[in-house]
């Protein structure tokens, strides 16, 4: 296993400046994932820690040691890429053990690694199909197999997930999860998914324009987002946010509506951007009261969505299913204070 270090690092393709002095550090055994939209640059970073992509300025580190100047093949890491990457004229075994043969390793070091790899995996009955005989699931876990057994000091994951199937994604998240468990082996995962990344991640890293905007714990980027990029990128649905001014200890929203939020940090007079989270809506319970006209309601199962107009904007709800809210037009909602997120409504920083 390995540390990887990423110290004041830039990305520029000619003019077009990508990645702007990202700084961070992969802790050993630890799964990060690199979150955020398409061409925000996390992909840009995985290749760099690859080798597959050069650095135009800063340093790279494995467990210490530079490895700007390095190759791939000598960085000691194994990728795992969105298209499976499969030979389809060689087997699954021949696939696993493709590597190891270019490498020249014995061949029972080869079958010995390759079995405990597809055990691992369950994929021991797969061993002798073609990739064309396989689902994508399958396909994917001989994947992941091919990189097990480099026994690499860095796992690198560039979208596993996202040829597959809504139902076939969550499964894999649980195996991908579960593998990381008994390998403890350093591992990097980009996704654009705020739920993959959620419920894998030990950290999360919020990227935006080549930018860092947030690391933590999927917890702490939940209750605690520091800007509204990470309030409304992180959380299914997004949150709501209401324009408001703080004045004499009161919020005043644009529909005339007050509430009280003491917050010695907020100027008196300043403009805000108040966070909600839709499931933190609640019919019941103490709290700040919300009127709330209903324009639809979604049954979903055990939640309903409902979209709604209040505290001056278009916004939405998760609550539990009731079906009393089928035919609703107006509801009053409960919110706690400890749910409320404030931030600047110039600079979008958390207040």
């Amino acid at each position: 296993m390995s540390t990887v270090e990423i110290l004041d690092v830039y990305k520029s393709y000619g003019e077009v400046e990508v990645i702007s002095d990202l700084n961070l550090t992969v802790n050993d055994g630890e799964f990060l994932v690199l979150v955020g939209p398409s061409g925000c640059g996390k992909s840009t970073v995985l290749r760099m820690i690859a080798g597959l992509e050069d650095i135009t300025k800063g340093t790279l580190k494995f467990a210490g040691e530079i490895v700007n100047d390095i190759d791939p093949k000598g960085r000691n890491v194994a990728m795992v890429f969105q298209n499976y990457a499969l030979y389809p004229h060689m087997t699954v075994r021949e696939n696993i053990s493709l590597n190891l043969k270019i490498s020249r390793v014995p061949k029972l070091d080869i079958e010995k690694r390759t079995q405990q790899a597809s055990e691992l995996l369950d994929i021991v009955s797969l061993l002798d199909r073609l990739p064309a005989q396989l689902s994508g699931g399958q396909r994917q876990r001989v994947a992941m197999g091919r990189a097990i057994v480099r026994n690499p000091a860095v796992f690198l994951f560039d979208e596993p997930l996202s040829n597959l199937d809504a139902k076939l994604r969550v499964q894999m998240r649980g195996e991908i999860k579960s593998f990381h468990q008994k390998m403890k082996t350093t591992s990097v995962y980009v996704t654009h998914d705020q739920v993959e990344a959620m419920t894998l991640a030990d950290r999360v890293v919020v990227m935006n324009d080549g930018n860092i905007e947030q690391i933590g714990t999927p917890l702490e980027l939940y209750e605690f987002p520091q800007n509204m990029f990470v309030a409304s990128f992180i959380g299914s649905p997004a949150m709501n946010f209401f324009s408001a001014i703080y004045r004499d200890g009161r919020v005043h929203f644009s529909d005339f509506t007050t509430i009280n939020l003491t917050n010695k940090l907020i100027p008196n007079g300043k403009k805000i951007m108040v966070g909600i989270r839709p499931e933190r809506m609640t019919l019941n319970g103490a709290g700040l009261s919300i009127v709330a006209t209903v324009n639809h309601v979604e049954p979903t199962g055990a939640q309903s969505l409902l979209a709604i107009r209040c505290l001056g904007e278009n916004a939405t709800a998760l609550i539990n299913y009731d079906a009393n809210l089928i035919n609703i037009t107006s509801l009053s909602l409960k919110v706690s204070p400890e749910h409320v997120h404030v931030f600047d409504a110039n600079s979008g920083q958390r207040l």
